[in-house]
Formats: C-alpha cells, structure tokens, sequence
C-alpha cells in the first residue's frame, strides 16, 4: 500500500542455515529395499533460518543486517551467493568459524510431496572470539537499525551471553527487539519487546516454568481465553508482549499495555509451512520500522503467513504481494456510514496498513471541479473518505435556497465514484469532529485554502499525518451553475 513499509533497516541475529531442494519425480519402488526411487529433475539451494528471515525482509524492501556464524565451507559459499542476490542484504556481519560446520538442510521431494529431509550439523560451543565477533558485528548493525530480530534455531548463536550483550546494546538504544524462540525457559529473552512462540513452543514454556492451569487440567492452547490465559502467565518471564502463532486459528496478541487481539487465519491452500514463522516476524519487523503499530503490524503478518504457506519450500513474500493481498482484503464498496461504523471501518483499514485518506464538501451539484478534488485526494493515499454536509448543516452555511439535492441524493452520487471508499454525513459547521474520530493520514482540501487554514489540519498533524492542498480546476463551481440557471430563467412578471 501507499507507502506501507518504507526502507527502516533491520539487524538478524540468529542461526543461519542453509535449504536445499532435490525434485523429480518416483515412477517405481527400488529392488534393493521397499524405498521410492527418485528421477531428480532439478535441484536448488535456498536461504534458511535467520537467513530466511533476511530474504523476507528484503523482499519488503527493507535493507537489513543478518548476523551469524558460517564454516569455511562450500555450504558457506553457496549461502553467501543465495543471499548476495538481494541488493538489500549486507554481509559484512556474517562470522567466520573454521571449526563451524555450515548447517544444511536438504529436502528431497517427488512433485510437492516431501520423501525426506537430510541435516548436515555437527553442532559444537563456540568460542569466545566468536561469540565476541557475533557482539561486535550486531553492535555495529544496530546503529543503522529500527529494529532488532533475534531468530533462534536452538544451533548456538544466541547464548546467553550474546543475548545479554545484544539486548542491553538494543534497550540503551531504544531499539525494539524481537525474538522468536526456541529455548523452553523463555526468561532467557528477559527484555525482550515482542516474543513469537507457536503453540508447542508455549507449552514446553509453561511445562519448564511450571505454570499450571488455572482449572488444574492439562494446556490445550486451543481456544481464546485460554491462550489469553497462557500468555498473560508467561509474559513475566520477558517483560514484553506475547505474539502466539496458532497455525490453522491465525494468531493471537497479548499486550502489556492494550487488549489482546486474535487475527485468525485467511483461507488458503497450504502447500509447505517451512519458513512460515520466518516471513511473520520478518513482516512485523518491516511494519513496526516503518511507524506502524504493533496491531497493525500482526494484522499483515498475518496475511503475510497465508502467502507464504501457499508456496511451496522455505519461501518469502513480496511487497507487491502483500501490497495486492492487502487491498483485497479491505476492498470495500462506497458506503455511506454513520461515524460509529466508519470508525470501525477505518481501523481494520489501518490494521492493514492502509493510508487513509479524507476530503469533505457540500457537493451539492456535481461538477469537474469535485471530481478533480477527489481524483486527487484518492491519489494521496490507499482509500479515500468524503465527509459531507448534511442538508442543514448546509442552508446554515449557504442560505435557504440550498441544498439543491437532499443528502441522500449526494450520498448516492458521491458513493457512486469509483475513487470513494466511504462517505460519511456530518451535520455541525465543519468535518472536525469527524477528523478528530477517523484520524486520517492525509487531510485534502482545495487550493482556495491556505494550509493553516484547513479545518482539522492541526489534529491531522498532531497524528503525524499531512495536509495536502488539491489544484483548483478554474471556472467551475455550484453557486456559478446556480447564478447561470438564474440568470437563464428570469422570474415571470407577476402583474402580466
């Protein structure tokens, strides 16, 4: 959407591994053991783990900084060539370990059916100058970064003492740490601003801190109270605010500070969850870079997710994808709303990241002018909101002679534009109140108008939104085509 996400880098803790993909296809069993024999078509090697999580924020645009550990390796090479791809991944933060084994995932699949998965790892400690080269390359990130992620594959890279050093890096500057974990004692990640746990990794988290539940049965994590339940007894342990993933039921927020939120899941084909978890931490990263709030930024993390488990293999999600995704989403006719409908409305609109837009007027008689007016406006953002006098808010401003057309008339007319989203009725002098309840990003009005002069502008800015001044479309205005049918149609002589 209109500028969704802008380009807030982003630092990647974590492990990186590396995916690779063998297809074909398996026409017969082999005659030396009850085995499928695969006809390898193609093969193909990709980013994963926190490398995957790099590639999704490229994807949305965002450069980024992935921190981590490779061998000397040929599987090392192969990665930094996977990631290199990408304008937007910078690799001087990667750490070179000649003792480190470059962690390989690789699948072996016949059409979307996955037969088996091979791991080369040989998992050792890593020594004190790696771990002191993983704080110095996150510390040196983290001063071109918003946001900091630290993707935990449970393979070595967040020790406790990198995490304690990173963190404490991070809070002195304000910047927001994300973290999605893998260690069942969550309080390892005290400090942390957001944490993404599944829901498995939630229950060996409540099994390790020995939280019972409330009701004295076993955790299921199925329905909302008791995620919300869940949530609230572990949030403790971090400090920070609590995002479960629920696979097939979507997600659930729970926040310190505001109301838990439960995004459930969009309908769609699943071919491969691999990476999923990837591209939601990814796209609260980008959102949250980009001034977005938190609900709005789990709101496209979870249409993000829908995208990324209908492709097959550790995958990543576009801009463009999830900028098409989003507007389908939220592709709402011109209706004409009272306010306590079209707030709600609005809400879901910036949830999803959409810019909103608001221009008002009496359009009594349509004319080029107004359709000018709302081109313009509808082309400073992604929906578009037109508040219009009522009748009486009108004769107040114009005299009795007008409205010309009822409000219902104009409504119809207004909705009728393929620019406008919503139209909302105000019946005061001004759309202030209407302004200060939407909030919207962008404020339009015509040229006619000095910016300090626009109603609303103040409450507008206040909310680090802008006004924008339309170009006027010389010689067309209502009270000209009213003076022209007036002077047309002269009133008869009553004495004849």
């Amino acid at each position: 959407m209109t500028d969704t996400l802008n380009d807030g880098a982003i630092t990647i803790l974590g492990d990186l591994l590396l995916d690779q993909y063998i297809t074909g296809d398996v026409t017969r069993i082999s005659p030396e053991a009850p085995v499928p024999v695969l006809l390898s078509s193609h093969q193909r090697s990709t980013p994963g783990g926190a490398a995957n999580v790099a590639v999704n924020v490229a994807a949305l645009g965002h450069p980024v900084h992935p921190v981590g550990v490779v061998g000397t390796d040929q599987a090392a090479g192969t990665l930094r060539q996977a990631l290199s791809v990408w304008q937007e991944i910078r690799l001087d933060g990667l750490v070179d370990d000649a003792s480190w084994t470059t962690i390989t995932k690789t699948r072996v699949l016949s059409g979307r059916q996955q037969i088996v998965r091979l791991d080369n790892e040989k998992l050792v400690p890593f020594s004190r100058a790696t771990e002191e080269a993983l704080i110095a390359s996150t510390l040196k990130a983290l001063e071109t970064s918003r946001i900091l992620i630290c993707s935990d594959y449970a393979k070595g890279v967040l020790s406790d003492r990198v995490l304690h050093a990173v963190m404490e890096a991070a809070r002195s500057q304000s910047i927001p740490v994300l973290v999605d974990p893998k260690r069942a004692d969550l309080s390892a990640y005290r400090g942390a601003s957001l944490l993404t746990p599944n829901r498995q990794e939630l229950g060996k988290a409540l099994a390790a801190s020995g939280i019972a539940h409330p009701a004295g049965r076993p955790w299921t994590l199925t329905d909302d109270e008791e995620v919300e339940q869940a949530c609230a007894a572990v949030a403790p342990l971090t400090g920070g605010d609590i995002l479960l993933t629920r696979s097939e039921k979507g997600m659930t927020l729970w926040q310190q500070k505001a109301a838990p939120l439960h995004c459930r899941a969009h309908p769609s084909e699943v071919y491969d969850v691999s990476g999923a978890g990837d591209t939601v931490i990814a796209t609260i990263a980008c959102a949250l870079a980009s001034g977005r709030s938190l609900a709005s930024a789990v709101t496209m993390a979870t249409t993000a997710a829908a995208i990324a488990v209908s492709k097959l293999g550790t995958a990543f999600v576009t801009r463009d994808e999830l900028h098409q995704k989003l507007l389908e989403e939220i592709a709402d006719s011109g209706a004409c709303l009272p306010l306590p409908d079209a707030c709600a409305i609005v809400e879901n609109w910036k949830r999803h990241g959409a810019s909103v837009v608001l221009t008002n007027g009496c359009f009594d008689l349509l004319h080029p002018g107004h359709v000018s007016l709302i081109q313009f406006a509808a082309s400073q953002g992604d929906k578009l909101i037109v508040a219009l006098n009522t009748d009486a808010s009108i004769r107040r401003l114009k005299g009795p002679r007008r409205p010309l057309q009822t409000e219902q008339a104009r409504a119809t007319v207004i909705r009728a534009l393929r620019h406008v989203d919503l139209v909302v009725l105000f019946d005061e002098n001004t759309p202030l109140d209407i302004i200060s309840a939407l909030k919207p990003h962008v404020l339009v009005k015509g040229a006619d108008y000095r910016e300090d002069e626009v109603v609303g502008g103040d409450v507008v800015r206040e909310h680090g939104g802008r006004v924008c001044l339309a170009p006027l479309l010389d010689g067309h205005s209502t009270s000209r085509i009213v003076q022209t049918m007036d002077d047309s149609h002269p009133a008869k002589d009553t004495q004849q």
